[in-house]
């Protein structure tokens, strides 16, 4: 696909120049010769660069304007200004407000061309990279047999046809977000946007504006989360940190189908299905006063619960040869194979899926070969570092030395007993125990039968 260049400028003649040296050079264009159809440009499509003059029709800081409506829609587009009455401060104020270069009329050809290309290029190399980072993690399936995956993989083919809210459950690194996008792959809404609201990350004051946007005093806009999202889908991850005032003007939103940006006078209309995400309990948030029941009601049309990596050890091998093979063919590296997995299985894994994906992918990188000894000194290493739940070392430096044994014996044979099915004869067998010996043991320790 050939690169789009949208030339802005009142000058007509220049216009024409501008283009004909762009077209010469092999790239298609787009022309707007005033403020309002360069919004209307803008708005319609977005190009892959823009050329635009400082001074249009409406004030003298039109062009500056222009590339903060645009910075806001997507602040990786390159963008050039040109001004025919350069000054110092007009070229740091561009480039402050995050232009790409700034030229002055009667600007040189080759300079002008030089400048084009340099942006395609940034504009090219930055849309790889993110496609790399994504690639690794929206290309992924959702892997698994237990009884829980294969139930989530039913639902989201059934909800993937319908328009319902709908509310994912689960601790972090689970996969929530990976749900979400392929009930988002499977809609009638895939060809349109994807667009995550992280409710953790944001400053409270922030939220609404993230949200809604912002109508700015100089006449630009600031577009939030939901307008981004018109037409496809909007993930609020983890909803219960949304502020309680913000909650009920997402309840109008859910209700009534429209909002008002900040500082905006006039409602906006949207069509956007929402999901929701929490690693949070919400029957315990709602009953502390920090959600609303009434909102989570609204929101949980449909709900999707998936375990953590502990309670379906039944998924970490397939996870672990599908991990591989994915990680190794986007990193170009050879396969490996992990022979002991011993270790993975009665790993807690409290970074779940998330956890378990980081730990192959530091595998693939650090080019083990098939060397046994050193993928498993480099599991060792990475998941003693990454929690020191798997020997409960902070709860158990408090207590005495034998409360702190008893403590990871019953933590360790509760795994085992879990990782086979609550099969006591194997068990017995892995941990190199007579299993009336272990019988006596788990009692000994208050464990009861886990069948």
């Amino acid at each position: 696909m050939s690169t789009e260049i949208l030339i802005i400028d009142d000058n007509s003649e220049i216009r024409t120049i501008l283009q004909e040296i762009i077209s010469d050079s092999g790239y298609k264009t787009r022309l707007a010769a005033n403020y309002n159809q360069a919004l209307s440009e803008i708005d319609k499509k977005l190009p892959d660069v823009a050329i635009i003059d400082v001074k249009l029709d409406k004030s003298d800081n039109d062009g500056i304007e222009l590339l903060n409506h645009i910075k806001n829609k997507n602040k990786d587009i390159p963008v050039i200004i040109i001004s025919g009455h350069a000054n110092i401060e007009m070229a740091v104020k561009s480039l402050k407000s995050g232009a790409f270069e700034f030229i002055q009329k009667p600007f040189d050809k080759n300079r002008l061309v030089n400048f084009v290309k340099r942006a395609t290029e940034n504009i090219k190399l930055k849309n790889e990279n993110r496609n790399l980072r994504s690639k690794l993690f929206h290309s992924f399936d959702l892997v698994g047999r237990s009884q829980n995956i294969t139930s989530i993989k039913d639902q989201i083919n059934k909800l993937a046809l319908s328009d319902s809210r709908i509310f994912i459950t689960g601790p972090t690194g689970s996969g929530k977000e990976l749900i979400a996008r392929k009930i988002h792959s499977k809609s009638g809404r895939s060809e349109n946007p994807f667009i995550i609201l992280n409710g953790a990350l944001l400053d409270v004051i922030k939220y609404e504006r993230e949200l809604f946007g912002e109508e700015l005093k100089d006449g630009s806009i600031s577009y939030g989360a939901l307008e981004k999202a018109s037409g496809g889908f909007l993930l609020i991850d983890e909803v219960t940190e949304i502020p309680l005032e913000t909650q009920s003007k997402i309840l109008r939103i859910v209700i009534d189908q429209k909002f008002k940006r900040i500082n905006g006078n006039h409602d906006i209309k949207v069509d956007v299905r929402i999901l929701c995400s929490t690693s949070k309990d919400i029957k315990k948030e709602i009953s502390q006063g920090n959600f609303r029941e009434d909102l989570f009601h609204r929101l949980n049309v449909f709900n999707i619960n998936i375990d953590p990596l502990s309670k379906r050890i039944e998924d970490i091998p397939l996870l672990i040869d599908y991990f591989v093979k994915e990680i190794c063919k986007n990193y170009n590296r050879k396969e490996f194979k992990i022979t002991n997995s011993n270790y993975l299985l009665s790993y807690n894994w409290p970074g779940n899926v998330r956890e378990l994906r980081n730990l192959i992918e530091r595998i693939a990188i650090l080019e083990t070969g098939n060397d046994n000894e050193k993928i498993l000194e480099i599991i060792k290493e990475s998941l003693t570092k990454s929690s020191e739940e798997i020997f409960s070392i902070t709860e158990n430096l408090s207590v005495p030395l034998r409360e702190a044994r008893e403590n990871f014996e019953k933590e360790y044979l509760t795994t085992q007993i879990k990782k086979f099915g609550g099969n006591i004869s194997k068990t017995a067998k892995f941990v190199g125990m007579e299993r009336s010996a272990l019988h006596r043991k788990l009692k000994l320790l208050g464990v009861k039968d886990l069948n």
